[in-house]
């Protein structure tokens, strides 16, 4: 069976936390909080290091090798405790879904996350159907199974419905493939397809769920690097004390417990790209000494007494802005410059508004063509009601929300009744639908007190949505708006946009 992966400190196992996982208390009884899962997994080894993982955020484990075995706990004054359940679907086996089932008879509310080492959707959507929360393909790095956890334990009712599952899809490597026609979003289509034909650092800001991964994969396939080492680091997740290690490597006794040598990602990908995914939550040391490496060209292992010359491009992703944090002195500016070489901007969802029913129909087709799940339709009254929701969790929350849908879905089309919690939030269809019934075609007509904007706005906008769509090449741009690149170029300066932008 596959483990889980064992990045940098998940092989922390002591024996007070072999104890809990064998279903006894650590020495000093309850974690945390007192915050229980029970663990379904007939491993001991798996057991022992899901435990271990699960202490150091605050969680008691009790598990159970057999379903016979959870369904007793579950019934016992013990069972009362579980905040979870965590489920190997190895365990069962054929009859995992008749056992999903049975633990929501008996507990309605527990959340049941499934560890499965099958990638595909079909039995995801079974799980689901039965009850599952969401599911967990093994290997599952340590960082994305407390996710999970947190994220299956902390939902606010009543909008449970809208809190984000994990994205299951296969991303498509390709521009073409992101769907939007706002202006803001096409410019940052246009400078990222500019940005991929070089070699200079890249920096994509953005809130979480925009769409800033999907972008450093398009640009990235897209790039003369393409075929060269590449390497994301997930700074956001990596322990603090393991960063400097991913990013530099080590030496064999370098630091307590680096027994190994390990080459960083910076010398792996010598000619190639390293990936800074949260990059903002990168730790001030660490910081200055990127720098260093950037500015000198030469990264040193940690305990090495030399260091190797690289040639590396860095693709980087930030939820807070770099400039932002480094006037509060929370990051080095002149790394916040050098990074920012090329800098795009990911507007939220709830700024795309009339971006929204495109992207729904997208989502609806790919999700359709997963098995186990089928293509759908949707109402006019529903996706009125999705684009007048402003999606705090942004794309990523609307693909999770729609997903959700469809597997529960037992007719052919998708209706307001299908999203009851947005509903409840939004209020009466016929408001959202009026709140909507003014939007142009990729460009907004209305001003928000429901007059016409002034001209020379609309006219910037759509020249804008023009240099976006026609991906910055000016003579198509020109000729598609029926000037010349001459009047163009003095519309550009009198109404004060970038063309490079």
């Amino acid at each position: 069976m596959s483990k889980l992966d064992t990045t940098p400190g998940s092989e922390m196992h002591s024996r007070s936390r072999a104890r809990a996982a064998e279903g006894q208390d650590s020495a000093d009884g309850a974690v945390g909080d007192g915050r229980t899962i029970l663990l379904i997994d007939d491993e001991p080894a798996q057991s022992r290091l899901i435990s271990a993982i699960a202490a150091r955020d605050g969680w008691r484990t009790l598990v159970a090798g057999d379903a016979e075995a959870a369904l007793s706990i579950i019934g016992s004054r013990e069972g009362l405790k579980l905040s979870a359940i965590l489920l190997d679907q190895w365990v069962p086996g054929d009859d995992t879904c008749a056992l999903i089932a049975e633990f929501k008879e008996r507990r309605p509310s527990l959340p049941v996350l499934m560890l499965t080492t099958s990638a595909s959707p079909t039995l995801a959507v079974e799980a689901m159907r039965a009850g599952a929360s969401d599911y967990l393909v093994k290997p599952v790095a340590p960082e994305a199974l407390m996710e999970a956890l947190r994220a299956v334990t902390t939902r606010e009712a009543p909008r449970d419905e809208l809190a984000p599952l994990s994205e299951k899809m296969s991303a498509d490597l390709d521009f073409d493939a992101m769907i939007g026609k706002v202006p803001t979003f096409r410019t940052a289509l246009a400078q990222a397809a500019k940005a991929a034909r070089g070699h200079g650092h890249v920096l994509i800001e953005g809130e979480s769920g925009t769409g800033k991964e999907m972008l450093i994969r398009a640009m990235q396939a897209a790039s003369p690097r393409a075929r060269e080492p590449m390497r994301v680091v997930a700074v956001g997740s990596t322990p603090a004390n393991a960063i400097e290690s991913a990013l530099f490597g080590h030496e064999p006794g370098a630091f307590a417990g680096a027994f190994d040598r390990q080459v960083g990602a910076l010398q792996q990908c010598d000619g190639g790209t390293v990936v800074l995914d949260d990059v903002d939550r990168l730790p001030t040391e660490t910081q200055a000494r990127l720098l260093e490496s950037l500015e000198s060209g030469v990264v040193r292992p940690l305990g090495a007494k030399h260091g190797f010359r690289i040639d590396v491009r860095l693709l980087c992703s930030a939820t807070a802005p770099l400039a932002e944090l480094a006037r509060g002195n929370l990051f080095d500016a002149e790394l916040a410059e050098r990074l920012s070489a090329t800098r795009i901007v990911m507007p939220p969802l709830r700024e795309r508004a009339e971006d929204v029913r495109a992207l729904t129909r997208h989502f609806l087709t790919r999700i359709g063509e997963q098995p186990g799940l089928r293509h759908l339709s949707i109402s006019d009254a529903a996706l009125a009601l999705l684009a007048a929701y402003d999606w705090p969790g942004n794309v990523r929350q609307l693909q999770s929300v729609l997903f959700r849908a469809a597997v529960y879905c037992d007719g052919e089309t998708l209706t307001a009744e299908s999203f009851p919690q947005l509903s409840e939030l939004l209020g009466e269809l016929e408001a959202v639908e009026q709140s909507i019934s003014h939007e142009g075609a990729g460009v907004t007509l209305y001003g928000p007190d429901g007059h016409l904007r002034p001209l020379e706005e609309i006219e910037a906008d759509v020249i804008r949505l023009a240099i976006g769509h026609y991906r910055g090449r000016m003579t198509e741009v020109a000729r598609r708006l029926g000037i010349g690149r001459s009047t163009l170029y003095r519309k550009l300066s009198d109404l004060g946009i970038d063309n490079a932008a």
